[in-house]
């Protein structure tokens, strides 16, 4: 097979979880791109990409170095079922600047992330929008919901997957990752880690929707999902099981300390480096980290992009070899 250190760029990058996953398959990410300060600091810290704070509606995408392919998780917030859904929420529009991208670079390919929700609000309309949209600039689309916990992550987290390659290439067919034949467990995942520190860990109050539904899962099970807000990350599976009391109302179990995953933990469940390093204060580490996607689904996508890359080269190696950077 064809080996190429295939160059990415990166949009709503955040810390980098889909960008870490595809760098360890063999993409090089050289320029990458958050609102978030915070995000962009973590960011740098482990890459070496040129990475840019800033509102991307704000940077000329003329400056934006050319790339193999794109990658990136736009804002879910107006699509997530975490939430209150609106159609004209602005964030449900910055996945235009994704596809500006692919109109004016034409990296050879893409991988596009998001909430389940994307593809139910408005009747599915705007969906069916952004997917037409990204048709429209010349590239074969492939997409579906995929469970993280079906990629040793130890989490029940579905996301919509997005894959595009460029028309001329000729790709007509994708297969996504199989499911990974063993699921990782929370006892598993957090088997080495030591006790927090009570810094470490989220104490503001339990609100009334954090005590609408069950926010516990036991050591031999994956987490629910972790959330961006710090205030809504589960339980610890040494927490004393949740008592329900009647529809959309659960209490605590008595016989033991109840607290939320440490921000290490939450790291760690979204399959992050034991050794990674956030920036900024606990609710912006557990912002970042419930943001991103998980390191180990990002290279389950990854592997499968980057064997269809190189199958596309290794039977058109002469036509296509001038469209590679390297």
């Amino acid at each position: 097979m064809v080996k190429t250190n295939f160059t990415a760029v990166s949009l709503f990058s955040g810390a980098g979880g889909l960008d870490m996953g595809f760098e360890r398959i063999g993409f090089k990410i050289i320029w990458a791109n958050d609102i978030d300060e915070d995000a962009c600091a973590t960011h740098r810290l482990w890459s070496d990409a040129e990475v840019v704070q800033g509102d991307i509606s704000k940077i000329d995408v003329s400056t934006i170095p050319s790339a193999d392919i794109l990658l990136g998780g736009w804002p879910c917030q107006g699509f997530s079922l975490a939430g209150p859904r609106q159609l004209d929420d602005s964030r449900n529009t910055l996945y235009k600047y994704y596809v500006k991208y692919l109109e004016e670079k034409k990296p050879l390919a893409f991988v596009g992330e998001n909430v389940k929700g994307m593809l139910t609000l408005g009747n599915g309309e705007i969906f069916k929008a952004i997917i037409s949209d990204m048709d429209k600039k010349g590239y074969t689309l492939f997409y579906k919901l995929l469970n993280a916990k079906d990629y040793s992550v130890p989490q029940n987290r579905e996301r919509v997957i997005i894959v595009g390659f460029r028309n001329d290439l000729g790709i007509t067919e994708f297969t996504f990752p199989e499911k990974h034949d063993k699921i990782v467990t929370l006892r598993e995942a957090l088997a080495d880690l030591p006790e927090p520190s009570p810094e470490d860990i989220c104490d503001a109050p339990y609100s009334s929707r954090f005590m609408s539904r069950n926010r516990k899962r036991n050591w031999d099970e994956v987490s629910y999902t972790i959330p961006a807000m710090a205030k809504q990350v589960p339980l610890h599976p040494s927490s004393p099981d949740m008592v329900k009391l009647g529809k959309d109302l659960w209490k605590f179990g008595e016989n033991g300390v109840t607290r939320r995953f440490s921000w290490q933990e939450a790291a760690a469940i979204q399959t992050f480096p034991r050794d990674m390093h956030f920036v900024g204060e606990l609710t912006s580490k557990y912002k970042q980290i419930g943001n991103a996607v998980p390191v180990k689904l990002a290279e389950a996508v990854a592997e499968k992009v980057y064997e269809k890359l190189n199958e596309c080269l290794r039977n058109n190696q002469q036509e296509y070899k001038e469209k590679v950077v390297v």
